[in-house]
């Protein structure tokens, strides 16, 4: 059996050509021109319509000990900290945990609700992974996205898993998951098909380009 133990996955929802953003994100549509009228309407519509379907999915994606996030999954600021934000995800946010925050401007740590404790790391994402290794101990670390910051740490070499949610949605154009990713081997250890979505989690191999 392959030993799981301190194992860095990343969860992201994706259409069926890949993009987990559309065009023109705004901060009123974080996740862009996804088809719908609001905050991921059709994106992420599976997690809001029919939840205790998929209440092993969504309770994973949390389960882990520490979490990396890219600066546009934390908010919409850009530049310089001008303005209090505290995330997307609200005064209680769903992590429980340390969550490290990239971005090229330093912030002190934004404790929350709930036990989750926002770091930000300015020095990139081998840093960034250490100190969630670090925070985690032998517990798992989940890579949350979006695609550009997944993105980066599978160029790098640096992931285990890779836990896609496959919505039947195209969008054309976007933030879209593999680019500017070296061709990578992985195998499917699990999937599970839904009206509203399929999940699929692979593992990357080895033996891939940069690892």
């Amino acid at each position: 059996m392959t030993d799981r133990t301190g194992q860095v996955t990343c969860e992201l929802t994706i259409t069926a050509d890949g993009y987990s953003a559309g065009l023109n994100q705004t901060e009123e549509r974080p996740f862009g021109d996804d088809g719908g009228d609001g905050w991921g309407d059709k994106l992420h519509a599976w997690m809001a319509d029919t939840p205790e379907e998929h209440a092993g999915e969504i309770d994973r994606m949390t389960a882990a000990r520490a979490f990396i996030m890219g600066r546009n999954m934390f908010g919409p600021v850009r530049g310089e900290w001008d303005r209090e934000w505290n995330g997307w995800w609200g005064d209680d946010p769903p992590f429980h945990g340390p969550v490290f925050v990239l971005t090229h401007h330093a912030r002190e740590p934004q404790k929350m609700a709930g036990g989750t404790t926002y770091h930000f790391v300015t020095d990139g994402i081998e840093s960034a992974l250490q100190q969630a290794r670090a925070a985690a101990g032998d517990g798992e670390v989940s890579i949350h996205g979006g695609a550009t910051t997944i993105n980066q740490y599978l160029a790098a070499g640096l992931v285990d898993e890779l836990r896609l949610h496959l919505v039947p949605l195209t969008l054309g154009a976007g933030t879209r998951l593999f680019e500017g990713v070296p061709p990578l081997r992985l195998e499917q250890v699990a999937s599970r098909a839904a009206d509203a979505v399929v999940h699929v989690t692979y593992r990357v191999l080895r033996d891939s380009p940069g690892r």
